[in-house]
């Protein structure tokens, strides 16, 4: 059974914190799902990552083409998890279902803590999954570095 982690963004942008998150899952040899709301956002978030330094080059695609199957890492707007993902990473208000946590090795929710509304989101995310009794952390980077400070189940 995994669990739900959620990191409240407020130091680092996401194109800064993702592939810190992405390189950490691919270490430990996950496949993994970014999923999002938005096609143009996705789009540019595929970018910023093949901009990333050289040494740390995360191999990627783009949700839609004829090798979704093979992306270590697939960005995407849809539910499902075309490349066999045990990681998923939402952003920008996401989806995530209960049975996504359970069944996944690892949910991330990552979400703008300068945004409201994003606030409040991740906040009704919080309370769906845990009252369906998956479990969940709740992690911040206020201090300067990431500290756990909530969990659940």
């Amino acid at each position: 059974m995994g669990a739900a982690l959620f990191y409240h963004l407020t130091r680092g942008p996401l194109e800064r914190t993702l592939p810190q998150l992405l390189a950490k899952a691919r270490a430990a040899g996950w496949r993994v799902a970014v999923r999002g709301t938005d096609a143009g956002r996705m789009e540019w978030l595929d970018e910023r990552l093949w901009l990333g330094p050289e040494d740390g080059f995360l191999p990627h695609g783009l949700a839609g083409g004829k090798h979704d199957a093979d992306q270590p890492v697939l960005l995407t707007t849809a539910p499902d998890l075309p490349n066999r993902a045990v990681c998923l990473m939402a952003v920008d208000g996401a989806e995530v279902a209960p049975d996504e946590v359970t069944r996944l090795e690892r949910v991330c929710v990552l979400f703008d803590g300068n945004d409201a509304a994003a606030v409040d989101r991740a906040r009704g995310q919080w309370r769906a999954l845990t009252q369906a009794g998956c479990a969940a952390q709740y992690w911040s980077e206020e201090s300067g570095r990431w500290e756990k400070k909530a969990e659940s189940g």
